[in-house]
């Protein structure tokens, strides 16, 4: 119990500082009339994001729904079952770069996707420790906060977009748009700020799923293995997705300015992880030709 209300503590202040962040963002470009749109950005933002958010994610990245018969399906439906979870919707997106990811605002309305690339990669237990990684985050609930802070991220990049090309509301009253060159700034450091506030909740988050995880599958060596194999092959093959949505992959997807994207990674680095999963001193036995 515990634990729980100290998650749920923790996505009401994330999303209170980023509906926040929005609501100032809205009064530093506008004045009170930016204030008030930006109080109707958030809101409307904040509505798609919890009931279309699932959606929104798996249709950036094609997935195709899948049933019983198939291996992924199977695999999800074990783990479900051991979890005492209820069954997600189980997708697989056609990108070769190999990675997965979870959605949906609670476990009843919850999804999984496994890229192409990630199943032609892993042996069928390494797909299972990934899986049950992303049944983890359904678990923790997780999965309604990272789609949440992803869609307000590109929403505070709409508020940029608004005033700049919009000419926004006056500061003193008499009709003075904002600045463009202050509407840029955001359009820049908007989402950047956003996803400081999300990394630094979404770091932890991702070695309670890898516990969690192998505990829900019994042993932590598949998911060790997979994460460094999905690691390697990452580094190769980039997803093109909007860095937005980062946050949700098992392992951060490949950016080209990979030492900016460091300084506002979401991901822990992979060494920690494995260090969480198997220990210090057993983590130097994985590895795999690159």
């Amino acid at each position: 119990m515990t634990g729980k209300f100290y998650n749920n503590f923790k996505t009401a202040t994330l999303l209170g500082l980023l509906t926040a962040l929005i609501m100032w963002i809205g009064h530093l470009l506008g004045g009170p009339q930016g204030l008030y749109v930006a109080f109707v950005v958030a809101a409307i933002t904040n509505f798609v994001a919890l009931f279309f958010s699932d959606r929104i994610a798996i249709a950036t990245m094609r997935g195709q729904q899948v049933g019983p018969g198939n291996e992924l399906y199977d695999i999800v439906a074990q783990l479900a079952a051991r979890a005492s979870l209820p069954m997600p919707r189980v997708y697989v997106s056609p990108h070769p770069a190999p990675n997965a990811f979870a959605t949906g605002r609670s476990p009843r309305s919850a999804a999984v996707c496994a890229t192409a690339g990630l199943l032609e990669m892993l042996s069928r237990d390494e797909v299972a420790g990934v899986m049950a990684h992303e049944l983890a985050h359904v678990k923790h609930r997780d999965t309604l906060i990272q789609t949440v802070a992803a869609t307000i991220g590109g929403a505070i990049s709409m508020l940029g977009y608004m005033f700049m090309f919009g000419g926004g509301g006056s500061r003193d009253g008499e009709g003075e748009g904002a600045h463009p060159l202050a509407a840029l700034l955001v359009l820049l450091l908007g989402p950047l700020a956003a996803g400081l506030i999300q990394a630094a909740i979404s770091r932890s988050r991702e070695f309670n799923a890898d516990l969690a995880g192998a505990e829900m599958l019994g042993n932590p060596m598949p998911l060790a293995t997979a994460l460094e194999k999905i690691h390697l092959k990452s580094r190769r093959i980039p997803l093109a997705v909007n860095p937005a949505f980062n946050n949700l992959f098992i392992i951060e997807p490949l950016n080209p300015m990979r030492s900016l994207a460091n300084m506002f990674s979401t991901h822990p680095p992979l060494e920690q992880r494995l260090q969480n999963l198997i220990g210090r001193e057993t983590t130097g036995m994985l590895r795999y030709a690159a």
